[in-house]
């Protein structure tokens, strides 16, 4: 008998292995030293294996832990507040962005991850300006972090219709060197459970020169460049206005797109864009809520798809989006597509898990060491509860339901048990390393004090949110 760390035992097991959802029933999985080293029927593994810590889990399906590829966890502190209205970021966002502090964008960063945590993220993906305290507590929590400092030149003032944005190239070195330091203190810490990625903010917010000194230093350190890619018409419209070509387009012709990027929402890409952006080489994140909430996208994630290419899913920012849970992402990327396309059988539930675990981690570089539950790979892993309301009843026979229920059922509450590189981290309700409670008290104050602040440049935009306000409908 040998001994392991770790045995997890389990009637339906989701693998994602090979091109489906790889499904075991009855069937342990045994973890050593933060790796999976065998699966094993039920019956034979007592014979086989003594483990250290043994979970039951007979009445849940285990799964990879999800892949939240794309956030801007900060923005957790003004959730709900730029929704339903045209120009969300000048209207919306603008007056509490001008408002907030860094204390209050760290207590944002806290609710992200413990929403997160808690519908069964276990790999998240921020972009934010100034890692290093997310970095710390995603560290404390447990979890995997992919994280990319922001680097931009663009100074961000209101422009004119037309204007060309200005570039302070100073600014913009220094958030370079930012990035730079953050992936020297940060990358591949706790055994490479949090990697840095280079993050240009997109391709008219900073200068040509910048663009491809950023690439350069990503490609050195043989890690990714995280970057929105034509996002929005305003973007398309300025890079065409000071290079000629659209986005895609241009970066295509200075040597951008290949394996080293990620490229986030294709917002304003045809399909003959998206399709040479597949082909590169590069991944793709898609935020089905955020966009469609937002600016009423649908982006090309199929499109990217059919041209060989992988796509993880995001959550982007809960001013948005309104929350950090990638269940909810699985059932819109769906959703929407079907919609998009008449087509039912578009996009099916299997495939919208899959890009949440494995296609994600293929998409983000991370393929070889997670998404699915494989011999070798690290051990990022959650139980689902299938005796919540949502997850019943439960078929095996003449098809399984499972998969269905949770993309289009379930809420993020059945995540029961959650663990990354075999250690685990959310068990009964409870994410083990912090104290929550302690965070989600400063909240309130926070919050209160920031709207007090950003109050007086609300009432002067006028939004149509001001106007629901004055109308009692908000």
């Amino acid at each position: 008998m040998k001994k392991v760390d770790m045995l997890v035992k389990t009637n339906h097991l989701y693998t994602m292995a090979g091109e489906g959802v790889g499904y075991l029933s009855d069937t342990a999985m045994v973890v050593d030293r933060g790796r999976i080293v065998d699966f094993i029927e039920l019956d034979l593994v007592d014979q086989a294996y003594k483990g250290e810590e043994v979970l039951e889990l007979f009445d849940h399906a285990l799964f990879p832990g999800f892949i939240d590829a794309h956030t801007h966890l900060d923005l957790c502190i003004v959730r709900g507040m730029a929704q339903d209205m045209n120009n969300w970021w000048f209207h919306g966002l603008l007056p509490l962005d001008n408002a907030i502090t860094r204390v209050d964008m760290n207590a944002g960063n806290r609710l992200g991850v413990m929403e997160a945590v808690r519908a069964g993220t276990t790999t998240i993906g921020e972009f934010e300006i100034g890692v290093n305290y997310i970095c710390e507590f995603i560290e404390k929590v447990g979890i995997r972090g992919h994280i990319a400092e922001t680097v931009r030149s663009a100074i961000d003032r209101q422009y004119g219709s037309g204007e060309l944005y200005e570039f302070d190239e100073n600014a913009g070195k220094k958030s370079l060197q930012e990035n730079i330091a953050m992936y020297e203190k940060w990358h591949n810490r706790d055994n490479g459970r949090i990697k840095i990625l280079f993050g240009p903010q997109a391709a008219d917010l900073m200068s040509k020169d910048l663009l491809l000194e950023v690439q350069r230093e990503a490609k050195k350190r043989k890690t990714k460049i995280h970057m929105h890619m034509q996002q929005s018409s305003r973007e398309t419209e300025q890079v065409v206005a000071r290079y000629g070509k659209r986005p895609i387009g241009w970066l295509n012709e200075i040597g951008y797109l290949d394996e080293t990027l990620i490229a986030v929402h294709l917002t304003d890409a045809d399909a003959e864009e998206t399709a040479l952006v597949a082909k590169s080489g590069a991944g793709m994140i898609v935020c089905p809520g955020s966009l469609g909430i937002l600016d009423g996208f649908v982006c090309p994630s199929l499109e990217f798809q059919e041209a060989g290419g992988y796509v993880a899913l995001g959550s982007d920012e809960a001013c948005g989006n309104n929350c950090h849970n990638i269940i909810n992402e699985m059932k819109l990327v769906a959703l929407f597509n079907k919609i998009k396309t008449n087509d039912p059988e578009i996009l099916p539930a299997w495939k919208a898990l899959r890009m949440a675990t494995i296609e994600g981690a293929k998409a983000i570089g991370l393929g070889d060491d997670i998404g699915s539950l494989e011999c070798g790979k690290k051990a990022d892993f959650i139980a689902i509860d299938l005796n919540k309301y949502t997850m019943r009843p439960v078929f095996t026979k003449p098809m399984r339901n499972i998969v269905p229920n949770l993309v289009y059922s379930a809420r993020g509450d059945e995540v029961a048990l959650s663990a990354v590189d075999g250690k685990v981290i959310y068990r009964n309700g409870k994410i083990l390393n912090i104290d929550e409670q302690t965070c989600l008290e400063e909240i309130g104050t926070l919050a209160e004090a920031l709207g007090n602040r950003a109050e007086k440049e609300f009432n002067e935009i006028k939004s149509i949110n001001y106007r629901y306000m004055k109308e009692n409908r908000l």
